[in-house]
Protein backbone atom coordinates (compact mmCIF):
# COMPACT_ATOMS: atom_id res chain seq x y z
CA UNK A 1 0.00 0.00 0.00
CA UNK A 2 1.88 3.08 -0.90
CA UNK A 3 1.94 6.06 1.79
CA UNK A 4 -1.19 8.56 0.18
CA UNK A 5 -3.39 5.82 0.06
CA UNK A 6 -1.87 4.98 4.31
CA UNK A 7 -2.32 8.70 4.93
CA UNK A 8 -5.66 9.00 3.51
CA UNK A 9 -7.27 5.97 5.59
CA UNK A 10 -5.48 7.25 8.57
CA UNK A 11 -7.22 10.71 7.65
CA UNK A 12 -10.59 8.85 7.04
CA UNK A 13 -10.52 7.04 10.59
CA UNK A 14 -9.33 10.04 12.74
CA UNK A 15 -11.75 11.78 11.02
CA UNK A 16 -9.66 14.56 9.34
CA UNK A 17 -10.99 16.02 6.83
CA UNK A 18 -8.54 16.08 3.69
CA UNK A 19 -8.80 18.83 1.28
CA UNK A 20 -7.85 17.81 -2.58
CA UNK A 21 -6.61 21.71 -2.93
CA UNK A 22 -6.02 24.75 -0.87
CA UNK A 23 -9.05 26.13 -2.89
CA UNK A 24 -11.56 23.01 -1.67
CA UNK A 25 -10.60 24.31 1.78
CA UNK A 26 -10.92 28.23 1.33
CA UNK A 27 -14.25 27.01 -0.03
CA UNK A 28 -15.28 25.14 2.86
CA UNK A 29 -14.43 27.71 5.43
CA UNK A 30 -16.07 30.45 3.53
CA UNK A 31 -19.29 28.95 2.49
CA UNK A 32 -19.94 26.77 5.52
CA UNK A 33 -17.48 27.02 7.97
CA UNK A 34 -17.55 30.93 8.74
CA UNK A 35 -21.29 30.83 8.83
CA UNK A 36 -22.11 28.13 10.44
CA UNK A 37 -20.16 29.73 13.57
CA UNK A 38 -22.07 32.87 13.30
CA UNK A 39 -25.51 30.88 13.30
CA UNK A 40 -24.59 28.66 16.38
CA UNK A 41 -22.68 31.57 18.30
CA UNK A 42 -19.37 29.15 17.90
CA UNK A 43 -16.66 31.24 19.23
CA UNK A 44 -14.40 28.29 19.05
CA UNK A 45 -14.85 27.39 15.45
CA UNK A 46 -14.59 31.50 15.14
CA UNK A 47 -11.65 31.17 16.72
CA UNK A 48 -9.69 28.50 14.05
CA UNK A 49 -11.08 30.86 11.14
CA UNK A 50 -9.88 34.34 12.48
CA UNK A 51 -6.03 35.23 12.59
CA UNK A 52 -4.82 36.58 15.60
CA UNK A 53 -4.03 40.46 13.80
CA UNK A 54 -8.06 39.74 12.22
CA UNK A 55 -9.84 43.17 11.34
CA UNK A 56 -12.95 43.83 9.90
CA UNK A 57 -14.91 47.10 8.89
CA UNK A 58 -18.43 46.33 8.54
CA UNK A 59 -21.51 48.19 6.63
CA UNK A 60 -20.99 51.28 8.62
CA UNK A 61 -17.89 51.64 8.11
CA UNK A 62 -16.86 50.26 12.27
CA UNK A 63 -13.88 48.46 12.42
CA UNK A 64 -13.61 45.09 14.56
CA UNK A 65 -10.93 43.33 15.70
CA UNK A 66 -11.17 39.36 16.82
CA UNK A 67 -11.86 39.48 20.08
CA UNK A 68 -14.65 42.55 19.20
CA UNK A 69 -15.77 40.13 16.46
CA UNK A 70 -15.55 36.96 18.85
CA UNK A 71 -17.63 38.41 21.69
CA UNK A 72 -20.05 39.90 19.37
CA UNK A 73 -20.41 36.11 18.14
CA UNK A 74 -20.80 35.63 21.77
CA UNK A 75 -23.51 37.92 22.57
CA UNK A 76 -25.47 38.08 19.94
CA UNK A 77 -27.79 35.84 17.81
CA UNK A 78 -27.26 35.91 14.28
CA UNK A 79 -30.89 34.69 12.85
CA UNK A 80 -30.84 35.20 8.54
CA UNK A 81 -33.23 32.33 7.58
CA UNK A 82 -32.10 30.72 4.49
CA UNK A 83 -28.82 32.00 3.67
CA UNK A 84 -25.91 31.09 0.92
CA UNK A 85 -22.64 32.64 0.66
CA UNK A 86 -21.62 32.63 -3.05
CA UNK A 87 -17.83 32.77 -4.07
CA UNK A 88 -17.24 35.02 -7.30
CA UNK A 89 -13.73 35.26 -6.60
CA UNK A 90 -10.97 33.34 -4.93
CA UNK A 91 -7.45 34.10 -6.21
CA UNK A 92 -4.53 32.20 -4.15
CA UNK A 93 -1.47 34.08 -4.46
CA UNK A 94 2.24 31.81 -3.68
CA UNK A 95 0.09 29.09 -1.77
CA UNK A 96 -0.09 31.67 0.55
CA UNK A 97 -1.96 34.26 0.50
CA UNK A 98 -5.74 34.38 -0.86
CA UNK A 99 -8.50 36.62 -1.83
CA UNK A 100 -12.10 35.40 -1.48
CA UNK A 101 -14.61 37.42 -2.67
CA UNK A 102 -18.89 37.68 -3.12
CA UNK A 103 -22.33 38.31 -2.18
CA UNK A 104 -24.16 36.81 1.29
CA UNK A 105 -27.52 36.18 0.25
CA UNK A 106 -30.07 35.56 3.19
CA UNK A 107 -34.02 35.92 3.43
CA UNK A 108 -34.39 39.48 3.99
CA UNK A 109 -31.28 41.08 3.21
CA UNK A 110 -28.06 40.86 0.54
CA UNK A 111 -24.41 42.02 1.11
CA UNK A 112 -21.04 41.64 -0.45
CA UNK A 113 -17.82 41.01 1.28
CA UNK A 114 -14.18 40.68 0.70
CA UNK A 115 -11.92 38.45 2.23
CA UNK A 116 -7.99 38.33 2.45
CA UNK A 117 -6.45 34.88 3.73
CA UNK A 118 -2.71 34.24 5.31
CA UNK A 119 -1.68 30.38 4.86
CA UNK A 120 0.22 29.54 8.38
CA UNK A 121 1.89 26.15 9.69
CA UNK A 122 -0.44 24.70 6.63
CA UNK A 123 -3.88 26.43 7.84
CA UNK A 124 -6.06 29.11 6.27
CA UNK A 125 -6.56 32.26 8.78
CA UNK A 126 -8.79 34.90 7.52
CA UNK A 127 -6.76 38.49 8.62
CA UNK A 128 -9.02 40.51 6.83
CA UNK A 129 -13.01 40.94 6.48
CA UNK A 130 -14.90 44.34 4.39
CA UNK A 131 -18.45 44.29 4.15
CA UNK A 132 -20.21 46.67 1.92
CA UNK A 133 -23.34 47.01 0.02
CA UNK A 134 -25.84 46.14 1.88
CA UNK A 135 -29.47 45.57 1.21
CA UNK A 136 -32.72 45.01 2.75
CA UNK A 137 -35.00 43.02 0.07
Amino acid sequence: MNILRVFLMLAFLSGTQVFASDEERLREIKTTLWPTAYKTQNTELLGTILHSSFEMIDTDGSRSNREKELDYVRNNKWDPGEFEYVIERLDIYEDRFAIIDGTGDAEKYTYKSSNVFIKENGEWKAIASHVSGYKEK
